[in-house]
């Protein structure tokens, strides 16, 4: 479908972020057994927590699909105070297709974010997200290979005394793009939460030329 591939999501910082990829770090260092293939670990540099993929989008849709995301930044208490921990797969049973580390603490507060950006996004003509919500960060791609479950516990294993503090505190539509590797996440507008309407519009990016 032509459009750029959007979702919405909280960025996560920069201390959290450096915490993850010392996980990773950890994980990707124990030898995989000889000829077995790597999950594809997602970019680094870009970790969020979705809270609605939106997929192909038309650019007439992506003022209206920005003005839902400024709003329900803009009536958020402010930052969320969230903690990472544990890890688990998708499916949680056979060989898994993706990887994740789980949300211990901030995630009422995460639930509330994504059933009011469900409502405002209905109200700017999306169909409502009947899947239930539960905050996690992906962190792995595995698509069924042999190794996935194997790497899978190592996380596991690599998360099960960690917790990790993490200050949330923005909303944004990103697009992910595509190509010569795992996807890049291009912000398309990020607005702190608890924002004024008014801060909101003013920190509103356009959409970057070119990145499709």
């Amino acid at each position: 479908m032509p459009g750029r591939r959007l979702f919405i999501a909280v960025p996560l910082p920069g201390d959290a972020a450096e915490a993850v990829r010392s996980v990773v770090d950890e994980v990707r260092a124990e030898p995989l057994p000889d000829g077995a293939r790597d999950v594809r670990w997602v970019r680094l540099d870009g970790l969020h927590l979705t809270l609605r993929f939106l997929g192909p989008t038309a650019d007439e849709r992506l003022e209206p699909t920005a003005s839902a995301v400024r709003a329900v930044a803009s009536t958020a208490r402010g930052p969320i105070e969230a903690e990472l921990g544990g890890a688990g797969t998708f499916p949680p049973n056979g060989r898994p297709r993706a990887l994740w580390i789980g949300v211990v603490a901030g995630t009422e507060e995460l639930a509330r974010l994504s059933a009011e950006l469900d409502e405002a996004l209905v109200a700017a003509g999306w169909e409502p997200d009947h899947r239930p919500f539960r905050a996690h960060l992906t962190l792995a791609r595995s698509d069924g290979i042999a190794a996935g479950a194997l790497v899978a516990d190592r996380l596991s294993a690599a998360m099960a005394d960690r917790r990790i503090e993490a200050r949330l505190d923005a909303l944004g539509l990103f697009e992910s793009v595509t190509g010569g590797g795992p996807a890049r996440y291009v912000p398309v507008t990020s607005v702190p939460l608890g924002a004024t309407a008014d801060d909101a519009e003013a920190v509103y990016h356009q959409p970057i030329p070119g990145a499709h």
